[in-house]
């Protein structure tokens, strides 16, 4: 049996996977412990399930295009008591995977996040933004969703992500999860020194001004975000174009059985 399982969501990463998995296979080798990848077609449209099981993931199916319900259909057919939830477009390092596994291995340790870092040069704005983040998740103990590791035990008595949100569904997981640890005198505990490497697609996709007209609302009034209307930054996508060169961008849902 697997010693740890490692969950990535995907709607329609043909382009982004490859990179993704090739390298978290690099890291899974540099490590003792041995683990499996679990790769959840979220009802893509393109050939992101055989692009996956070509490169040596396991891959399970969810119809539905929901982030939180893509994680807890992964977490569902994993088969190891150790969980982390990685996202498609993320790179992780050695260093990191094996903290994580080394902090599940504490018994003061019941989880957490790591810190985050672009995979290119950022302008002032949005350098500012992920200082600011990261400062946030280490203060608070805050996982971003692009890196999540927990206990099976623990995910399985929170109930998992909450499919009741489209989107920041890793800040609800991250304040039931803390609360569940604290229970138990588990910390959780966000990597600081080695941090994932996440895609700034999204800065191509969407303009300054949009970006920031999409995320402002749902830091003031979080409770939109059970409601899928408001969160296109997160669901829409460049029409015919998965790999994300500059946006025409269209919401697909009435294809994927929204």
């Amino acid at each position: 049996m697997s010693n740890y399982s490692v969950i990535i969501p995907a709607y329609n990463e043909e382009h982004f996977l490859p990179r993704t998995l090739e390298n978290l296979f690099e890291a899974m080798a540099a490590i003792e412990a041995v683990g499996e990848v679990v790769v959840v077609d979220n009802n893509s449209s393109d050939r992101t399930a055989d692009t996956a099981r070509r490169l040596g993931a396991k891959v399970v199916f969810e119809r539905i295009n929901q982030i939180s319900r893509a994680r807890n259909t992964g977490a569902r057919y994993s088969i190891a008591q150790h969980l982390i939830f990685l996202d498609a477009d993320t790179l992780i390092s050695s260093k990191l995977l094996g903290s994580a596994l080394r902090n599940l291995q504490r018994k003061d340790c019941g989880g957490g996040g790591a810190t985050v870092a672009a995979d290119k040069p950022l302008k002032p704005f949005y350098r500012a933004a992920l200082g600011f983040w990261n400062r946030l998740s280490v203060r608070f103990h805050l996982a971003a969703g692009s890196f999540v590791y927990c206990r099976r035990e623990g995910f399985e008595a929170v109930g998992g992500f909450s499919e009741d949100v489209y989107v920041g569904e890793e800040i609800w997981f991250s304040l039931d999860y803390r609360r569940w640890g604290k229970s138990k005198g588990q910390e959780f505990v966000i990597i600081d020194d080695a941090p994932v490497i996440t895609s700034t697609r999204k800065l191509d996709w969407f303009s300054k001004s949009r970006t920031t007209s999409m995320l402002l609302p749902m830091l003031l009034f979080p409770f939109i975000a059970r409601h899928r209307s408001f969160c296109g930054y997160w669901y829409r996508r460049p029409a015919g174009d998965s790999c994300g060169k500059k946006p025409d961008c269209r919401d697909n849902s009435a294809d994927r059985g929204e």
